[in-house]
């Protein structure tokens, strides 16, 4: 992952530059299709080194041009090889069909698919669909994806796993689950989102030696964010006041975890000084426990102005509730004018009341943003860029949308893929640990944007460190002391 571009596209985009390679530059499409066979030929002897039987799947579009070189390659190469064809040849044209003679040539005949003919296999190469699919795969198609995801051997999936959306991540009814996926000339955004990291393994890239002046006429707005630093080293003279101080409200009846993870996080990445604003009956409690964070017991509106005064970031939500109470947090934190970071039961009053804040970070999962937008969490996942974007425009600023691959959107139109983070993350407090992260950067000076892009990167790599020992049983507050690593790095 680390070696890979961090420019995103969609497969519209990608087509464009191939476009513009062709017909503009004068590469031939044939010499891209050898370059996609043979880099991808390369990566399989590469990953499976001991591997020598293999069955290639193709289509009848381009993707199949690209499996029919390797094929060619392998067999030429001494592999046993096995072409499998899905769909009739006929309908191949220019490029393919080159490659597909080329292929036929060397004495390599393409074989009808049968399920069985994958049991006596190393790996399985998928050559199905390239980007361009955009329809809910049924008949054949299905029969011949759930085959390869049936057999125990490893699969390669050549540019994008068949039945994977390129631009949203969502599977098209069902999609090949693949070890290992090499992407071409662009990475395509729906492989960082959605169901894309689920289906995808690990993922290569090759630009297939396509010039840079092909890149800068197709400008993307889309990047995955991998940054290790984005705070400056300290001065000796430093005091707390030069950091900011993060006040967090929340913590309801029964509810204080919530608002305790977020105030460790923002006093672990940093912050200068953490209150909590809780119930009169927490505050005490919470004291117990946390030495560094000073607890306040707040039951009115006129006793939590005073200290939105003295704050300089606002986190409101973690564990909030929505009675009666919140709402009247909630709407006393409304008109701030200073950073507000709002996640959680906040966010779902919002819902019900929309409005703006003047300068926030909004942190919903997609069940918080489904409620935002008054759809579905299935309509949310299933494009989660359209939905960010609609988050934005609606509520402003900077949101992010939780999940596999954390989008993160802001005012610029820019979009960042958090390239961090793993599925034992999946557990309650983890969505808190991030607010105070994102808080606690915010008090530091750094813009909504970068605290926001910043927070949710060293807090999935936090999580990654966290889980070595294996993603079950992973906690939120696991995630401390790796979250201080980070902000030193």
């Amino acid at each position: 992952m680390e070696s890979l571009p961090i420019s995103l596209y969609s497969a519209s985009q990608v087509r464009e530059i191939d476009r513009i390679t062709i017909e503009e530059i004068g590469i031939p499409g044939t010499c891209l299709m050898e370059r996609a066979g043979s880099v991808t030929f390369e990566i399989l002897q590469s990953h499976w080194p001991q591997a020598r039987r293999i069955a290639v799947l193709c289509g009848i579009g381009n993707n199949s041009g690209d499996g029919y070189v390797l094929a060619r390659l392998a067999y030429l190469a001494g592999y046993d090889v096995t072409v499998l064809q899905i769909g009739n040849t006929s309908k191949l044209r220019n490029d393919a069909l080159t490659a597909f003679e080329a292929m036929v040539n060397v004495g390599l005949v393409a074989q009808v698919f049968t399920a069985k003919k994958l049991t006596i296999v190393d790996i399985i190469v998928d050559a199905l669909f390239g980007t361009g699919i955009n329809r809910k795969l049924r008949g054949q198609w299905w029969e011949v994806i759930e085959a390869i995801n049936n057999c125990d051997c490893q699969v390669l999936s050549v540019d994008i796993p068949s039945g994977l959306h390129a631009d949203t991540g969502r599977v098209l009814g069902i999609a090949v689950q693949a070890n290992a996926t090499v992407s071409f000339i662009g990475l395509k955004q729906g492989l960082f989102t959605g169901a894309g990291p689920e289906y995808c393994g690990k993922i290569y890239f090759n630009n297939l030696q396509i010039p840079d002046i092909a890149y800068k006429q197709v400008k993307t707005n889309i990047v995955r964010f991998d940054r290790d630093r984005l705070l400056p080293k300290r001065s000796r003279i430093a005091h707390k006041g030069n950091f900011g101080h993060v006040l967090v409200i929340g913590g309801d009846s029964g509810m204080t975890g919530a608002v305790r993870l977020a105030a460790k996080a923002a006093s672990r990445v940093g912050a200068g000084l953490v209150s909590i604003a809780t119930r009169n009956i927490h505050a005490t409690i919470l004291n117990l426990n946390c030495p560094e964070i000073m607890m306040y017991g707040i039951e009115t509106p006129e006793e939590l102005i005073p200290l939105l005064d003295k704050a300089s970031v606002i986190a409101i939500g973690p564990g909030l509730g929505q009675s009666l109470w919140a709402r009247a947090m909630l709407e006393t934190v409304k008109d701030v004018v200073k950073p507000v970071v709002v996640d959680a039961d906040a966010l779902n009053l919002l819902a019900k009341t929309p409005f703006r804040f003047v300068k926030s970070v909004l942190t919903p999962h997609p069940g918080e943003a489904a409620r935002l937008l008054e759809t579905s969490t299935n309509t949310i996942q299933n494009d989660r860029f359209a939905a960010i974007r609609a988050l934005q425009i609606r509520f402003g600023n900077v949101c992010v949308l939780k999940g596999a691959g954390t989008l993160i959107a802001g005012s610029n139109n820019s979009i960042s893929i958090c390239s961090s983070g793993n599925p034992g993350m999946a557990c309650g407090g983890m969505g808190d640990v991030l607010t105070g992260v994102i808080a606690g950067l915010l008090a530091q000076g750094l813009s909504t944007y970068d605290a926001a892009t910043f927070g949710t990167y060293i807090h999935g790599k936090a999580a990654d460190q966290a889980a070595l020992e294996g993603e079950r049983g992973l906690l939120p507050s696991d995630l401390m002391p790796w979250l201080r690593h980070y902000v030193n790095q």
